[in-house]
């Protein structure tokens, strides 16, 4: 089925992906050349899938949700999460504990 070009409404992703590639890869970086506008466009298509984190699929990558790592990124975020809780709680209780006890002066 073929949409009108520039009409977001019909075709919202694909328009979205050319505003992203747009946006963040051509514009930024001003290909000299067509052979220029294709590597730019290959390493920024490669980062986007690879590299970048989407937050519509729990920020992590597009090729690690595709090979099925999301769950095990996720799991592991939320560990380390738990670990950086308790770290700071700890750190809390160390330095109430401080200012609780009296500190001996000496003549």
């Amino acid at each position: 089925m073929r949409t009108s070009p520039y009409y977001p409404q019909s075709n919202g992703k694909i328009e979205r992906w050319h505003k992203t590639l747009k946006g963040e890869c051509i514009r930024i970086k001003v290909p000299l050349s067509l052979e220029d506008a294709r590597r730019l466009v290959a390493e920024f298509v490669a980062h986007y899938n690879e590299v970048r984190l989407h937050s519509a699929i729990g920020y992590v990558a597009p090729a690690a949700k595709l090979a099925g790592r999301d769950r095990a990124i996720l799991a592991d975020r939320d560990r380390k999460l738990a670990a950086a809780r308790e770290r700071r709680k700890a750190a809390r209780e160390a330095s109430r504990a401080a200012m609780r006890s009296p500190t001996v002066l000496a003549p």
